[in-house]
Parts: structure tokens; sequence; C-alpha cells
């Protein structure tokens, strides 16, 4: 896919995820953010850039993280996904976070500016991980920390049939290189190429439990990567991608819910 096309793709599509990304993902992501910031150690006063941030979940606890005397700078591509994180600061009353729509690919910050920068799975869809990846470490200071989290391989994430799926209907490829970076070391070695030392990979297991089948649908659907394409279907066609992808799950039934396998790459 041209990567122009995909970003726009992955622009308007997460516009349209933003508002029910926290009700079916907050949870389910958790422990891979939580793997984040034990891995990211932070500490009061420091300068963090949360690169890909979404709806703020991460930057928000990272705020609190480094006290006031700290800044935490969270970008995103989508428009509606900082437009719900900025509301949140502000609920909040943090005034050590800051947020703007920026491409991952060319981060408008200064060259070693920041003590850490943190991608939370967001470069599964950016056209040039590597390139996303030279941007953060660019943005470090000598001796900065560099981390990140990616879905792990195809075969151990028990929901990734929404892509064929959806592309069957759609006649093009969603997230041609979703699962890329969670194959093997290759995440590993894009930091190492990135120009980072002292590089570390943990590999997890974590299910992601859905209470009803409208849970588990609307996580695949409504709030993540294929929003886009899922908002442009007609009601027939809604209706029956739902129930494709039920079946493609119906293994993980548990009781009413699910309990569907992920892997993730920290």
């Amino acid at each position: 896919m041209d990567p122009q096309l995909q970003r726009r793709i992955q622009r308007y599509g997460w516009d349209k995820a933003a508002d029910f990304y926290e009700i079916y993902w907050q949870q389910q992501l958790q422990p891979a953010q939580m793997k984040l910031l034990e891995m990211a150690a932070l500490k009061p006063g420091e300068s963090v850039l949360d690169v890909a941030c979404g709806t703020g979940v991460l930057t928000l606890r990272m705020a609190g993280l480094i006290g006031s005397k700290g800044l935490v700078f969270g970008t995103d591509i989508s428009d509606n996904m900082i437009a719900i994180a900025r509301q949140a600061a502000k609920e909040n009353q943090l005034s050590n976070v800051k947020f703007a729509r920026m491409d991952a690919e060319e981060l408008l910050v200064a060259g070693a500016a920041y003590d850490v920068a943190i991608c939370s799975l967001g470069l599964m869809y950016v056209p040039d991980a590597p390139k996303a990846a030279k941007e953060m470490c660019r943005s470090l200071k000598p001796g900065g920390r560099a981390i990140a989290a990616v879905w792990g391989m195809r075969s151990r994430c028990g929901w990734a049939e929404i892509f064929p799926i959806v592309e069957s209907r759609v006649k093009s490829e969603v997230c041609p290189l979703f699962f890329q970076l969670g194959a093997g070391n290759t995440l590993e070695k894009t930091f190492i190429d990135a120009g980072l030392v002292n590089v570390r990979s943990e590999r997890m297991s974590v299910p992601l439990n859905y209470e009803t089948s409208d849970d588990a649908s609307g996580a695949a659907f409504a709030g993540g990567p294929v929003a886009l394409a899922y908002s442009r279907f007609d009601e027939q066609m809604k209706k029956e991608a739902e129930a494709e992808y039920l079946k493609s799950i119906e293994s993980f039934k548990t009781g009413e819910g699910y309990s569907i396998p992920g892997e993730f790459v920290v």
C-alpha cells in the first residue's frame, strides 16, 4: 500500500475509533502498558515523549509519575484522539502534560530533548516503523531510554482474523505490516538499528477478556484499526462481518463472554 494512503487511513480510522477505544481496550492493554512503565523506570522531573499516545491513558499516568517538575509530550496522528487526551488532562488539572497531532515518522521535536521516548502499541500502524524508531531515538538526550510495545506473533493473537474478514470486503489490505514487528527479534533489531545500545525485549502472553459478544465485536470493529473500513459498511455487511468474526473466535468463548489469546512484545 502507498505509504501516504496508509497514513491517511490510519489518521481518519483512529478518528473514527477514538470514542470507543478506551471502552473496549483500556483494560485489555493494561498489562503491556504496565510493562512499558516498568522498563521506562520514570523518575520525578524527567521529560517524556509519548509517541502515538492515543487518548492519553498512559500519558496521564506518566504525568503523575514524573511530577510537577517533569513534562510529558503526547503526539498522535489522530485529531480526535488528541482532543480526548487534552480534555482528560484538563479534567485532571494536569499542567505538566501537553499534546499535539503529529506523524510518528516526522516528529516535530528538537533532538536530544527528552529523557524518555515511549510508543505504546503504535509502531505497527506506521508505514516506516524503522524511521519512527529513529525519530524516537533522535529525540533522546545522551543516556536516554526508548521503550515500545507492539502486538506479538499473528498465530498467538486470537483476534487476528479481523483483518482478512475486513479486507475481503474492501478488496485491499487494511494493516499490511501489522504483525511484522512482533515476529522473532524484529522489534529489538529495529531499535538497535536506530542507534540504541543495551537493548532488551520481553514477550508477554495476555488474555483479552470480554464479557459479551457485543464487547468482543465492538473492540474488533469499532474501537480498533479497521474502524474506518467498518464505518463504510452498510448494515447488512456489518452484520455479516461481525458474525464471521464471532465465528473465528468461537473456540475462545467462556460462558457469555470470551477470553481471546493475545501476545505483546515490549
